[in-house]
């Protein structure tokens, strides 16, 4: 099975990245995800079970400890080898 997350870290700030959004980008990068997407305002990365649930973990205890306030993920299951 494969799975996409999707997630974004707040508060923003839009004169400069806030600390737990810079983490959160070494984290989806550092990965085993493939198909990694970083954005102004959230990120996205596809992979196995074990990868997504792993960088969920990651992300959520790494960004917090970086001052995230709140922190929306969005896991979906989709097709294996499409969208």
């Amino acid at each position: 099975m494969r799975l996409r997350v999707e997630f974004t870290t707040e508060p923003f700030d839009l004169d400069e990245p806030p600390a737990h959004a810079l983490v959160a980008r070494r984290v989806i990068e550092a990965g085993d995800l493939d198909a990694v997407d970083i954005g102004p305002f959230g990120n996205t990365g596809e992979g196995g079970v074990n990868s997504v649930v792993a960088a969920v973990d990651a992300v959520l205890r790494k960004t917090l400890a970086a001052g995230a306030t709140r922190v929306s993920i969005q896991v979906n299951v989709i097709e294996e080898g499409g969208r």
